[in-house]
């Protein structure tokens, strides 16, 4: 399959072995690990601010968008194990959708009639409604999408003991109950907060107010019950854009402001040099 697809955020197959029972793909190198590994380590985690992270969901989505589309062939691709295993991260920290074991192509046409009795995926990911009905469409990639924006919103993995406990029952319960409520900031990366509150003044590496409003909605519409009430991968990405923009704009402002202080303390300290008497002088 992969050698049928391309796009920037999806992993290049280059080559592949074959070895008595055993297959061996070779892709091109995620250099940066995969975005599993930093959910585990909260010092790993610092190296993806608020900025970075909307990047990786951005590639994510991009690459979602373009399996979901019409191919060639007149086909379109489900990925059906999209989780934070399978999002590598390169040199440049640009993701790319790894782990196409359980894909499947499908005709548009015959996306409602489409039943795999054989689930795939890994449970704490996958779709309720395929879970229960079998049926299979885009918007049961969308749902495990859906989980991947919170584990980075959040910077847990989704199996995180605190999210399996009898009365969360996952991560994704806890986000819909806490957007309900009106609570969901409370859940949001401690790092990230750390980020906004430390930089409050010189520069603001945290979320920027309506960036990170904008990603937890589109994150809970991404997990509604049903698939029908899901948006489409081309809906995702265009508010995901909106969340990133609102981001840059404010770390645009800061750097502007930040030049314009540090301009005008250089003029202050010229002017005493050329006009403040030397005994008057602090230095």
């Amino acid at each position: 399959m992969l050698s049928s697809v391309e796009h920037p955020n999806i992993v290049t197959l280059i080559g592949f072995c074959i070895e008595d029972s055993e297959m061996i793909l070779v892709t091109d190198n995620v250099s940066n690990g995969y975005l599993r590994n930093y959910l585990r380590n909260d010092n790993d985690m610092r190296f993806l601010t608020w900025e970075k992270r909307l990047k990786i969901c951005m590639d994510v989505a991009n690459a979602l968008e373009h399996l979901h589309s019409e191919m060639e062939d007149q086909k379109m691709i489900i990925h059906r194990d999209i989780c934070s295993y399978n999002i590598g991260l390169d040199q440049n920290w640009r993701a790319k959708i790894d782990g196409f074991g359980n894909c499947v192509f499908l005709p548009p046409n015959q996306e409602d009639e489409a039943v795999y009795i054989n689930l795939r995926g890994r449970p704490v990911y996958i779709d309720p409604e395929y879970e229960k009905t079998y049926k299979l469409k885009r918007e049961s990639d969308v749902y495990s999408f859906g989980i991947v924006l919170l584990e980075i919103l959040c910077g847990r993995a989704v199996n995180d003991p605190i999210y399996l406990k009898e009365s969360h029952k996952g991560l994704g319960r806890v986000a819909r109950q806490s957007f309900c409520t009106g609570t969901l900031e409370d859940i949001i990366d401690p790092i990230l907060k750390e980020e906004t509150s430390e930089y409050n003044f010189v520069l603001k590496r945290g979320p920027n107010k309506e960036s990170l409003h904008t990603f937890m909605k589109i994150a809970y519409q991404c997990l509604a019950e049903t698939q029908d009430q899901r948006p489409t991968m081309k809906v995702v990405v265009k508010e995901l854009e909106k969340a990133l923009s609102f981001q840059v704009s404010q770390r645009s402002k800061t750097s502007i402001f930040f030049y314009a202080h540090a301009k005008c303390l250089l003029i202050v300290f010229i002017c005493t040099i050329v006009f403040v008497p030397k005994s008057l002088r602090l230095y």
